[in-house]
Order: C-alpha cells, then structure tokens, then sequence
C-alpha cells in the first residue's frame, strides 16, 4: 500500500469484500483475497490469487508484455467449457518493488468475462 495515493501513479489496496469471477453463467473465481490496483489513466484492476481461480481455467500464452511501472507480464488464456478466451489474463510473477502486491496474482479483462465485487 502507497501513502499518498493523490501524488503515486499506481497504488495497490487490498479488498476485503468478495470478488466473483464468471463467464457467463459459470463461476471461475471467488476470493476475500484481490488487490485493487489503480494506475493514472488506466480503468483499476482487481488481482486475484491464483490460488482462488478454478483449476484448469488457466491456461499459458505465449504472450509477454513489459511495463516500466510493474515489470513483465504473462497473459493466459482463459478456458471455460470448451471456450477459449484469449489472452484474457496476466500476471506479474516478479513486479517491481513498488507493486510488490500483485505478485503471483491475476487479472482479468475480456468483454466475456465479468469481475464484480460484493458485499
């Protein structure tokens, strides 16, 4: 967590409500366990523990971004009853320092895919 939110361009909280993942009708995700990260000029993101998203609904990319502020990405496919979205996840495995919080969580964005905080 930063301590001046009004001067960081990423800050990381960590959420204490209960973040649903789903494709369609069916849950991939369910976590008291995200980080909200938020970065100037981009939409905030919730990052999952890996632990927390259902077995085999992962799946590697070859895919790889850098970000000078967070380090390198992976991206992952996301699989649901036979439905390949593509790489419609990421993880920071090593982030920088500065948003140590993420480390070995996942995001997620795709127009299929809904993230929604509860509670």
């Amino acid at each position: 967590m930063t301590d001046n939110h009004s001067t960081q361009r990423i800050t990381t909280d960590p959420v204490t409500t209960t973040v649903i993942v789903s494709v369609d009708t069916r849950l991939i995700a369910h976590t008291r366990r995200a980080v909200l990260l938020t970065e100037r000029g981009y939409r905030p993101r919730l990052y999952l523990p890996r632990g927390d998203i259902a077995a085999g609904v992962l799946v590697d990319s070859d895919t790889r971004t850098h970000c000078p502020y967070k380090g390198d990405a992976r991206y992952f496919h996301v699989t649901v009853d036979g439905q390949r979205y593509t790489d419609a996840a990421w993880s920071y495995d090593e982030p920088l320092a500065s948003v140590a919080a993420i480390s070995g969580r996942v995001a997620f964005d795709h127009p299929a895919i809904r993230v929604d905080q509860r509670g």
